[in-house]
């Protein structure tokens, strides 16, 4: 009897790092102290030791039942970015940059191809966020998860000085949201996605023409990185006074914590066109259009408020990262809330 007789393969260990060590150091920074392989990442501050009060924001979460889509289309090479996203844009709604990044893989059965496939996913979402993947476990845990299914989950550590944290408290009335686009669903929502469509390769695979792609692909689109953008609008010299990354909860959950007592958000539903996976969802779904707002980001992944003056150089800014952009309401007295017109 050893270990993998037990179904723990220490030896397909050993290849699954060797296999991702590629995209892991496609990764790394210059304040990355150390290589891969040790108990732990190491990573110096010494260049932000100018900062008045430099403010560490961190962010963890997981992709959530979006990974069922993976396993069934057998799909692991974007997946990481979705991990990557949920942690880093948080950190960047606070006003932070993102420094490093670490993953958890918890398997059924360690296949070194699929882990290096996730992981290469997990550097791709790392590179877009300027941040280091300095490190991460992989357990194989046999008879805890089935042989061919995993989680995936993350967690980023950022820096701010505490001047240019973003905290919403100087939100006023007649300030602007600007809405940056989101790529799909993003990672949120998807127990009820599957309890809408029939979770088949076949089902998964079949051409949708108002999508312009597979419904597969469709749904695995991957979460966008907001980092680049908001750096560019605070590298324009706008002041991002709020910010809100619309994830679990939509609408409803997410702009209200961005905002002070005393204001709410008017946000106008026809300021942009709902990108048509949404219209999908709610039409096969029969689901009403309120609990679409309170569950998905509806096309709008990011939201910030700017002043009013700000406006076109804020969404010029993020225009110019690669992003699109939407002015889709304003701020106005009353109860701390959203309201959708």
């Amino acid at each position: 009897m050893d270990y993998k007789s037990a179904g723990v393969d220490i030896e397909a260990g050993y290849k699954a790092v060797d296999l991702m060590k590629e995209h892991v150091k496609r990764t790394m920074r210059e304040e990355v102290l150390g290589g891969i392989g040790g108990f732990s990442g190491a990573f110096s501050l010494e260049k932000y030791m100018k900062m008045e009060k430099p403010t560490l924001v961190s962010g963890t979460d997981g992709v959530g039942t979006k990974l069922k889509l993976a396993f069934l289309l057998d799909k692991h090479d974007s997946i990481g970015i979705d991990c990557v996203a949920m942690c880093v844009n948080d950190i960047a709604c606070a006003g932070g940059e993102p420094l490093f990044f670490l993953d958890y893989i918890a398997c059924g059965k360690n296949e070194p191809k699929k882990i290096a496939s996730i992981v290469k996913g997990v550097a791709d979402g790392c590179e877009m966020a300027g941040a280091a993947l300095i490190g991460g476990e992989t357990a194989e845990m046999p008879g805890f998860y089935p042989v061919d299914e995993y989680d995936l989950a993350g967690f980023a550590v950022g820096i701010v000085d505490q001047k240019d944290m973003i905290t919403g408290k100087s939100i006023k009335e007649n300030d602007v949201i600007v809405g940056i686009a989101s790529s799909g669903v993003h990672s949120n929502g998807y127990s009820l996605i599957r309890k809408i469509f029939p979770m088949k390769e076949s089902n998964m695979c079949e051409y949708i023409s108002s999508l312009g792609s597979t419904l597969g692909e469709a749904l695995l689109a991957p979460t966008r990185i907001y980092v680049k953008a908001l750096k560019a609008v605070k590298d324009a010299s706008v002041t991002i006074k709020g910010c809100s990354h619309i994830t679990g909860g939509g609408f409803y959950e997410n702009v209200p914590r961005m905002l002070p007592d005393g204001v709410k958000a008017v946000i106008e539903k026809k300021s942009y066109r709902i990108p048509p996976v949404f219209e999908l969802i709610k039409e096969s779904g029969k689901i009403e259009e309120e609990a679409m707002y309170n569950t998905y980001n509806m096309g709008i992944g990011m939201m910030l408020v700017v002043d009013e003056n700000d406006v076109d150089k804020a969404m010029a800014a993020i225009e110019g990262a690669g992003e699109k952009a939407f002015r889709i309401g304003h701020i106005e007295k009353g109860e701390k809330g959203v309201l959708l017109c």
